[in-house]
C-alpha cells in the first residue's frame, strides 16, 4: 500500500521535500511507516523520539493500523516545546515550577497555583495507598489546550497552565498542578479555580482508589 508522509519545519529542512510517498506492506501501521522513514532519511532519525505522529489530521499511536491512501504527518515539537509547556499530561511527577515558568511575566503581578495531591481518604475507600490515573493522552491535552483558551478569553491578559499526572501515584503525590497568572490576583484567582472545576467535567482522565479495602473507579463505585 501507499501513503503520503508530511514533513513540517526541521524535519521537512534535513529531508528537503514537504511530502513524499511511501510504499509499505499492507496491514502496516504507524511504527512501520516510521521505521520505514527512518531508514529513507537516517538524518532525521535521532528526531524521530522526539516526534508526534498524525494520521489523517488525528493523533495516532505507533500501533494505529494504516490503509491505502493514509495521509501520515510527522510532527515535531511546536514553538517553544524546548521550554515550559502550558498543557501537559506526563507519566512523571509534576513540578509546580514549571506550570509556574510556562506563564509568568513582567506585567503579571497575580499569580495562583492549584495543586490537587493524593490524600488517605478518598471518594469511595478510607484507606487509599495510591490512585491509578489513565488517560486518552492525545485527547486530554487537547481538551486541556480548550480550557485554558477559553479562560484566556474570559479573563483577559490571564494565562494558564494546566499539567496533569497519569500513572500509579501514592498519598502525597501531585496529581494536577495549575497556574493562573494576570496582572491582577483577582482574575487569577478565578481563572485557577475555573481550569479546575472544567478539568473535572470534561476532561478524558480517569481515577482509581487502591487501597488495602478493595479499589474502586471513581464515578463507577466499589
Amino acid at each position: 500500500m501507499r501513503v503520503e508522509v508530511l514533513y513540517f519545519a526541521i524535519l521537512r529542512e534535513r529531508v528537503g521535500r514537504e511530502r513524499e510517498s511511501l510504499e509499505l506492506p499492507g496491514g502496516a501501521d504507524v511504527r512501520a511507516a516510521r521505521a520505514a522513514i527512518a531508514a529513507r532519511h537516517p538524518g532525521i532519525e535521532s528526531l524521530l523520539p522526539r516526534v508526534q505522529t498524525a494520521v489523517n489530521r488525528v493523533m495516532a499511536k505507533d500501533d494505529t493500523a494504516l490503509a491505502d491512501g493514509d495521509e501520515v504527518a510527522l510532527l515535531p515539537p511546536v514553538a517553544g516545546g524546548a521550554g515550559p509547556r502550558k498543557i501537559a499530561v506526563l507519566a512523571r511527577p509534576l513540578l509546580v515550577e514549571e506550570t509556574v515558568e510556562a506563564v509568568s511575566g513582567p506585567n503579571r503581578g497575580g499569580v495562583v497555583t492549584f495543586t490537587g495531591v493524593v490524600r488517605r481518604e478518598g471518594h469511595h475507600l478510607s484507606d487509599v495507598v495510591r490512585l491509578e490515573y489513565e488517560a486518552y493522552v492525545e485527547m486530554a491535552e487537547q481538551v486541556l489546550a480548550d480550557i485554558a483558551e477559553e479562560i484566556e478569553r474570559e479573563w483577559a491578559g490571564t494565562e494558564i497552565a494546566i499539567h496533569h499526572r497519569v500513572g500509579s501515584l501514592v498519598v502525597g503525590e501531585i496529581a494536577v498542578a495549575i497556574t493562573a497568572a494576570s496582572a491582577h490576583r483577582a482574575p487569577a484567582f478565578e481563572a485557577c479555580r475555573a481550569a479546575i472545576d472544567r478539568l473535572k467535567e470534561r476532561a478524558p482522565i480517569w481515577k482509581k482508589e487502591v487501597g488495602a479495602s478493595g479499589e474502586a473507579w471513581l464515578g463507577l463505585g466499589p
